[in-house]
């Protein structure tokens, strides 16, 4: 028998088996779906992580005086809350949309590099070990001190914190890799594999957010990346980058974390608002307002946001001249994060609306949103950021933000699509109940906090005065019943992956011109003229 017909015989008995079941499915996968699932189950397991230390922390400032941490864990809890939910559950849940929505959206058979994609999402969960790990290792003996720095991890302190610190510096290198992987890999696919005739132009609203998205993550991960390495030599190698005493200068360190962590703020929020893009028009149906407006509100957005990063820093002494450039840049660039929000406004003007949970969502987001946008410009101008710096106002600015701006899109996007990926539709009901809930505790624990911070009480400090207490009071009832909240939200998606009502070919009944009123297309090869595009 030649060796081409046993080539042959073995390459026919591959062929026989199919592709690979069970854990190995999951494990080698370089299929979008199955990549995009993992990574939004990953974030949904570290949803939780971050918010039960987020809980902690509410329990925690319910009354002054310590209750159950002392001060060095409370600030360990503080770190590992931002730094899990960021890294850990909106940037990877955001990048599980992406894989999920982009191939299907451009006409694409997948991404355009997937073993590169399985790469991207595996590095994750190694990374978030370690990340956990920084957290723990304290505890043991020999461990050393907690991360007690906050999640800026300045130096001098993040100098001297123990071997936890290298831990946390290592989980952050990972998770940048693994965020620029991602990023190289959606940039070629939505370059080079959109269907014939769709031009950059045509493509839906939630591509172009995740494409600028993408150029923003490989522009400022590297920065942070070389803040970082620079802080581990001075550790471990006896240089002075950041140490005074040795010529350094502990300021570099904030402007190069900065650098990475103001344009991290609208990598956070720009595919929650591609989301919009979609459930908004869907549930007033009506086409999108102003779709070139959008494109270039976004592209100005991520050239602005990288050059106004030293308005997190207005108290440390810059000149004159420096902190007035940072002061206009950051107005300015809330004309076209304004112009997004009343384009979405402008779809839904005299549009047929109907509320389904995506809808309602949405609409939660463009207030509350617009409302987090609102204090940030308080908090850009200098003299009045003198008094606000370092107060509890600025934690309720940033969670007006963050939360509406990337984590409620993020859910909107989840529940419009979860009948397109499951086959199911969800429990209405149940979701809308998810979403008051939500909602209301949301700003029952997040609005008394501009009052808390306006009177002057610092933020990252586990004991307060007395003064503040009844703020105090409500905002942890809220915390807590914000938190407990996102147990409804697993309920309900485990309840629709397990079954229920089967989704009709129009999931969202009377919504026209949608991506996913299209028959599944041809091959990509197969084409000869290109099929009816969809309306973004």
């Amino acid at each position: 028998m030649s060796t081409a017909t046993i080539d042959l015989e073995h390459h026919g008995e591959h062929e026989h088996h199919g592709p690979p079941k069970g854990l190995k499915r999951w494990l080698f996968s370089t299929n979008h779906k199955d990549i995009g699932t993992m990574y939004l189950i990953f974030a949904f397991t570290m949803l939780f992580a971050g918010g039960l230390s987020a809980m902690a922390i509410r329990v925690e400032l319910f009354l002054p005086g310590l209750q159950l941490l002392e001060p060095d864990l409370y600030n360990n809890l503080v770190t590992n809350h931002a730094l899990i939910m960021i890294f850990g559950a909106v940037m990877p849940a955001a990048a599980g949309l992406a894989n999920w929505m982009i191939p299907l959206m451009i006409g694409a058979p997948d991404m355009a590099l997937p073993r590169l994609n399985n790469l991207s999402f595996w590095i994750l969960p190694a990374a978030a070990t370690m990340l956990i790990l920084s957290f723990i290792v304290p505890f043991f003996p020999g461990g050393g001190t907690q991360i007690n720095t906050g999640w800026t991890i300045y130096p001098p302190l993040s100098v001297q914190v123990g071997m936890s610190m290298d831990f946390l510096i290592f989980a952050l290198h990972m998770l940048g890799i693994s965020s620029v992987l991602a990023s190289i890999n959606i940039i070629v696919t939505i370059f080079n594999m959109r269907v014939p005739n769709m031009t950059m132009m045509r493509m839906p609203i939630f591509v172009w957010t995740w494409l600028v998205t993408a150029f923003l993550l490989i522009l400022v991960i590297p920065v942070l990346a070389g803040g970082i390495t620079m802080l581990l030599f001075d550790r471990h190698f006896g240089t002075s980058f950041f140490n005074a005493a040795g010529g350094g200068d502990p300021v570099l360190f904030q402007h190069l974390f900065w650098f990475f962590g103001h344009p991290e703020v609208y990598i956070l929020i720009l595919p929650s608002m591609g989301v919009l893009a979609s459930v908004v028009p869907t549930f007033s149906r009506k086409p999108l307002f102003g779709y070139s407006s959008l494109v270039g509100a976004m592209i100005a957005i991520m050239i602005i946001g990288m050059v106004v990063w030293a308005h997190h820093q207005y108290t440390i002494g810059m000149s004159l001249g420096a902190v007035s450039y940072f002061m206009i840049g950051t107005i300015i660039i809330s004309i076209p994060v304004g112009l997004m929000v009343f384009n979405y406004i402008a779809t839904m003007w005299r549009g047929a609306m109907t509320f389904e949970t995506p809808m309602l969502f949405a609409i939660g987001i463009l207030l509350m949103f617009s409302f987090g946008g609102l204090t940030g410009i308080m908090l850009a101008v200098v003299p009045a950021d003198m008094q606000y710096h370092d107060s509890m106002f600025v934690v309720a600015h940033f969670h007006y933000v963050l939360m509406p701006g990337a984590v409620f899109g993020l859910f909107a996007g989840v529940f419009y699509w979860l009948p397109k990926w499951t086959g199911h539709m969800y429990d209405e009901k149940l979701a809308k109940l998810f979403f008051w809930i939500n909602v209301i505790s949301f700003n029952i624990t997040f609005f008394p906090q501009h009052f808390i911070g306006l009177a002057g009480m610092p933020r990252r400090i586990v004991d307060y005065h007395a003064m503040f207490t009844e703020f105090n009071v409500i905002s942890s009832i809220g915390g807590i019943v914000f938190g407990l909240s996102h147990l409804l939200l697993l309920y309900i998606v485990i309840k629709t992956v397990r079954g229920g009502k089967q989704a009709e070919n129009k999931a969202w009944e009377g919504a026209k011109g949608l991506e996913w009123e299209l028959p599944s297309p041809p091959p990509f090869h197969s084409w000869t003229t290109p099929p009816k595009l969809a309306a973004s």
